[in-house]
């Protein structure tokens, strides 16, 4: 897994907590909010950058190391602050994982139809952000009792999209189950063809994952 620098908008329970999180595992991470009194949430040894400011502010978002970040996450409390953020991020900055909370599922899957990853506050969990934010460190969702098959997410990669999902997989290696798409599960898999936004279900054997990796990320 190779660090990278993040951009987390929010400091609640969320955003602390994912901060936190991505530190461990060897992130950067800069985390704005627009109230002082929220960074008391962060550990006090936290290591990252805390900065008072708005996650649609371009300057709040270059201070915050935005045009090097090669992912952001908005969880503020405000659906809209979210999707805009989000949308500069990916349209003004050009990150590749961006996710933002949504407090309204029908909302949610609108903007999945857009290409914007969300996740409803209802299905909401740091691992869920973790796992868009950074998909090369996923690990099993499940695994058998064996502990040599699990069960993968992925975010798509932009240049799978327009190609047969069915050559994402690695005979007898790795087999893709399911695809969601816009919020909705497609078991129908043979025949798609990539699309933005898409979310991979993988079955693989433990052993595989690192290559699995590598083939879903390309050259």
């Amino acid at each position: 897994m190779v660090p990278v620098h993040v951009v987390v908008v929010g400091c609640g329970r969320v955003g602390s907590g994912l901060a936190a999180r991505l530190v461990d595992q060897g992130h950067t991470v800069s985390i704005l909010d627009k109230a002082v009194k929220a960074f008391r949430r962060l550990p006090e040894d936290w290591p990252g950058t805390a900065l008072v400011g708005s996650g649609f502010d371009r300057d709040d978002l270059d201070r915050a190391g935005a045009s090097q970040a090669g992912a952001l996450a908005a969880v503020t409390s405000g659906d809209n602050s979210n999707i805009l953020t989000a949308r500069i991020a990916r349209e003004n900055y050009g990150i590749a994982n961006v996710v933002a909370r949504i407090y309204d599922p029908r909302r949610a899957e609108i903007y999945q139809r857009l290409g914007i990853p969300t996740v409803a506050t209802v299905t909401w969990t740091i691992d869920q952000v973790m796992r868009r934010l950074v998909p090369e460190s996923v690990v099993g969702e499940w695994s058998d009792p064996t502990g040599h098959l699990v069960m993968v997410d992925r975010q798509l990669p932009d240049h799978w999209a327009g190609k047969r999902l069915r050559e994402l997989g690695l005979p007898g290696l790795a087999t893709l189950v399911a695809v969601t798409r816009a919020g909705h599960p497609r078991l129908d898999v043979a025949d798609l063809v990539g699309q933005e936004g898409d979310t991979l279900h993988l079955a693989v054997l433990t052993e595989a994952v690192d290559t699995l990796e590598r083939h879903v990320a390309g050259p």
